[in-house]
């Protein structure tokens, strides 16, 4: 015979892990959706451009320089490109835009999060500089097609502190290619939906200074 607390003991055990996992399946779908609704019908990487910039922004194989790491992000702020260098010498490269004027931040820095469909929130200096466009999202933005970060983030540490700078999508394909950011690099997001599987937690993203060009020899 079962006493009362044993009963709501076993109770609890018998569903939780369902009810979690339905929660997991209902987000699941939702990020499927979303990742539907932002990538172009009959979408091929290297040809799809319904956001109508220049064609070189498209993601493109490249041979890579000898001395980069595979693995690693490099980010050419003078091209406005994103190089993902592969193991095979060869690197894939994206378009992207950069951050307005000073707020741009050249570094060496390592991926230490990433997340799906993420929530936003602007930080203090965000607000204070421009308070019209944030200090109505101060207590956070959920994920979804609107969102700042867009479908995918990438979260820039130096050592254990969040720089608070991100490699993500953006709801505004077409400023790919100019300075439009609050101190993030942007991609497309069906560019970073495909690019965020291939990154892995630990890896390093040098985001190199606007006077210098690296990574590819074409």
């Amino acid at each position: 015979m079962f006493t009362k607390r044993q009963f709501l003991i076993t109770s609890a055990a018998l569903f939780s892990a369902p009810l979690a996992s339905t929660a997991e399946a209902a987000t699941t779908g939702q990020w499927a959706r979303w990742d539907a609704q932002v990538t172009p019908a009959g979408y091929d990487p290297s040809v799809s451009n319904p956001w109508g910039f220049h064609s070189r922004f498209l993601p493109t194989r490249v041979e890579a320089r000898s001395n980069l790491t595979p693995g690693d992000i490099h980010v050419d702020a003078v091209a406005r490109y994103l190089y993902h260098i592969q193991n095979d010498g060869t690197a894939m490269r994206y378009g992207v835009a950069i951050a307005r004027g000073r707020l741009y931040e050249p570094g060496n820095y390592s991926i230490r999060r990433k997340a799906k469909w993420p929530r936003w929130t602007p930080t203090g200096d965000m607000i204070a500089r421009d308070p019209q466009l944030y200090a109505q999202h101060a207590d956070g933005m959920d994920g979804g097609p609107s969102n700042p970060l867009g479908a995918r983030a990438l979260y820039l540490y130096t050592g254990n502190r969040d720089t608070y700078l991100r490699i993500h999508g953006t709801p505004h394909p077409r400023s790919i290619g100019g300075r439009a950011s609050s101190g993030c690099v942007r991609m497309v997001m069906a560019h970073i939906i495909g690019l965020y599987d291939q990154i892995s937690i630990g890896s390093r993203a040098i985001l190199h200074p606007a006077e210098t060009v690296v990574a590819a020899q074409s």
